[in-house]
């Protein structure tokens, strides 16, 4: 039930955040290893990406790849939030009583792996179909897919079962980093609060807050192993399926820095904020806010 509720909770975030995603997506893409000043830009900040997309693509654009989206929330974060919340009814992240920070902190990273690795075939479909645009505002390698599951399929077809897995290099990092970062925070966000007494022990706004604190480190700590991530899994491929731009994480990684700078790695951040941010309050609300239910029915 653990791993139901955390995927249900992961869900009801992504059908709120899907466009954020896609248009994060679109902002990490745009001038890819291109110095500034030196590549068009189709997206100014979140807001124009936003109308440009809307305007161009049609509000269809904004929910592109939200299928693929919703399975991948429901798989990583099913097995990611689950697995946490297992460990943390076992007692596992407490020492005297308290939250321990290290132990979240390692709960948090194990859990993201295990999640990466069952999400990643999805995530790779989704990163394409959202990258898929309109040649007037197209950025990054173009894919032609045309649906979940043919691009499953084709991918499956031309490049096996490994091709399913690639760009996952990048995944692990990105969601065990992200993961560590957010239930870490959270855990100890939450006790924080309860330590203050600012709201009733059973009140939303105790998980709410802790989720909007969690928020903030989480993008910081995930945004330029999140720009690497979506580099690797859009970067065309040759029939062998080697990645004809990268070699792997930490080619992406050296050569992003190299010719964009610092703050190429941080590309699209308002964008990561406005998405990650959202899905990590409103997934962590939901999932705290379920399991308390759940909770309460089997007391009855």
């Amino acid at each position: 039930m653990d791993f139901m509720l955390s995927g249900a909770a992961a869900c009801g975030a992504c059908l709120f955040t899907n466009p954020l995603e896609v248009v994060k997506t679109r902002m990490q893409l745009q001038g890819e290893l291109k110095t500034r000043g030196s590549y068009q830009v189709y997206y100014r900040n979140v807001f124009h990406a936003f109308y440009t997309i809307g305007k161009v693509d049609g509000l269809a654009g904004l929910q592109k790849g939200l299928a693929p989206g919703l399975v991948y929330q429901f798989l990583m974060n099913g097995v990611r939030l689950g697995s946490f919340a297992i460990i943390e009814s076992s007692g596992h992240i407490h020492t005297e009583g308290r939250v321990s920070a290290v132990k979240t902190t390692l709960a948090g990273a194990v859990a993201g792996v295990v999640g990466a690795v069952m999400g990643s075939p999805v995530y790779l479909v989704k990163t394409h179909l959202q990258s898929q645009s309109t040649s007037s505002i197209a950025v990054g390698h173009q894919h032609k897919h045309q649906g979940m599951i043919q691009a499953l399929a084709a991918i499956y077809r031309q490049h096996g079962i490994l091709g399913l897995w690639r760009g996952s290099s990048a995944a692990i990092p990105r969601v065990s980093v992200g993961s560590a970062a957010q239930l870490s925070t959270f855990s100890s966000a939450k006790e924080l609060v309860l330590d203050l007494q600012v709201f009733p022990k059973d009140s939303w706004f105790v998980a709410l807050t802790a989720g909007m604190i969690s928020s903030v480190v989480v993008v910081i700590a995930m945004t330029p192993f999140d720009v690497v991530s979506t580099r690797l899994y859009n970067q065309p491929v040759d029939h062998l399926g080697k990645g004809q731009l990268y070699k792997g994480f930490t080619d992406c990684f050296s050569r992003t820095l190299k010719k964009e700078g610092l703050m190429g790695l941080y590309k699209g951040l308002g964008a990561s904020y406005f998405r990650i941010g959202p899905h990590t309050i409103l997934s962590l609300f939901f999932w705290d806010e379920l399991r308390k239910m759940y909770q309460r029915q089997q007391l009855r």
